[in-house]
Parts: C-alpha cells; structure tokens; sequence
C-alpha cells in the first residue's frame, strides 16, 4: 500500500478558541465604530440562533459584516481582521487546543483549520498555530477586487466544511494520499467531518454534539475555557 499523508483537522470557534468569532468580531467593530448598532445585534441575534441550532442563513453575518466594511479596500479589511484576531482571539485560544495541535504535529500529521469564519481571520489563525493550512469562507469580489458583500460559493460549514477538507487535501497529495486521522469540533455541523476521521474528538460538545458522539461513540474532550 501506497504511503498516505496523515492528517489533523480543527475546527476554531468553540474548538480551539472559547466562543464564536461571528459575535466576537460583532463586538469588535462596534467598540471601533465600524458597525452599528442594530447591526451588531442583528449578529448577536443570528449568533444566539446559530447556537440552539436555530434555522438560520449561513451567509448572513458575513455579509453584515462585508456591509459595514463596503467603504474600505480589501487590504484594509483584511488588516482589520487580522487586528480582531490578535486583539481579541488570540487571548481566546484554549491551551490544550494549541498542544493538541503541536502534539499533531510532533507525530508528523499535517496540521489543518477548517473554519467558517472569514478567510483572513482563519490565515491569521493557522498562522499563529503555526499549522500546515487552513480552509474558511470566501467572499465574492468583483472585477476590480472590490469584497461586493456576497460569499462565493458555500460557508465552510457541515457537509461545506467536509467538501473544502477534502478539495485542499486532493489538491496537495492527490486524492488517495491522504486520509484524515484526527477531526476535532464542537457543533453538530462538525459530524460530517468528523465522521471521515479515525480518530473523532467532539471538543466541549454543543447539546446536539453531544448526542451525536455518544451515538456514535466518539470521544469526548473537556479543554475548558482559555483561562
């Protein structure tokens, strides 16, 4: 048998970081007077909704969030994004998340984040992991480069998430080289990823999670607050 690359494969809001960036960021551009009010609480409301598992529409914090963004260029965005990370995320990260992923590593898995948050949150993330990649939600931008507020394509999350793992492990080592041996996530999005692994952690599990692993008999890990 041919050798297949490992890999290692986190989820980021409620997995390794303690909360959900989606209200996070929320907060972050109303303390900065980028977004409004009844904005803010517009992604407050789909936060909570996202929560209980609620219907909802994946696009639309994002797109709340592009809006209120539409006045700056794509690099001023992205380095506002990359200021909410080290501003406020980075003191979110759970410590036994980030020596699950060093001790990954150590074993020579590729290391991977797979997050619906915006793509520049999520380099900035796998960045500061020091993690091998990362895949996140896209927005659409038009032919001049300009965000047009819309997401291209799906949201990285549920099956979405499971598709992107699986178009960035194929585009790297050919669709029979690798194999995923390791998913960590804490909502019940995360299952179809999850399910894939051989080795799947449901991490500080939501209700829905929880029922799901212990269906399944996955595992299930308590990594605490980032205190």
């Amino acid at each position: 048998m041919s050798h297949r690359t490992p890999l290692a494969v986190f989820d980021l809001d409620g997995t390794l970081i303690d909360g959900q960036s989606g209200s996070l960021i929320s907060i972050y551009l109303l303390a900065h007077k980028v977004v409004s009010l009844p904005r803010a609480a517009r992604l407050a409301w789909w936060g909570a909704r996202y929560k209980l598992h609620l219907p909802q529409r994946q696009d639309e914090p994002r797109e709340v969030i592009l809006a209120a963004l539409n006045q700056r260029t794509p690099e001023e965005i992205r380095q506002t994004m990359r200021g909410f990370h080290d501003e406020v995320m980075i003191e979110r990260y759970r410590p036994k998340g980030v020596s699950e992923v060093r001790q990954r590593a150590s074993e020579g898995c590729v290391t991977l984040l797979a997050s619906a948050t915006f793509r520049d949150v999520a380099e900035r993330a796998a960045e500061h992991l020091g993690m091998d990649g990362f895949v996140a939600t896209e927005m659409e931008r038009d032919a001049s480069g300009d965000y047009t507020g819309r997401v291209e394509g799906d949201v990285t999350e549920g099956k979405a998430k499971l598709d992107a793992v699986i178009r960035w492990a194929n585009d790297r080592f050919g669709a029979d080289g690798w194999y995923v041996k390791y998913a960590y996530g804490d909502h019940g999005s995360d299952a179809p990823l999850l399910s894939i692994a051989r080795h799947p952690f449901a991490v500080e599990p939501s209700y829905l999670m929880k029922l799901i692993a212990k269906q399944r008999k996955w595992t299930i890990l308590k990594w605490g607050t980032s205190s």
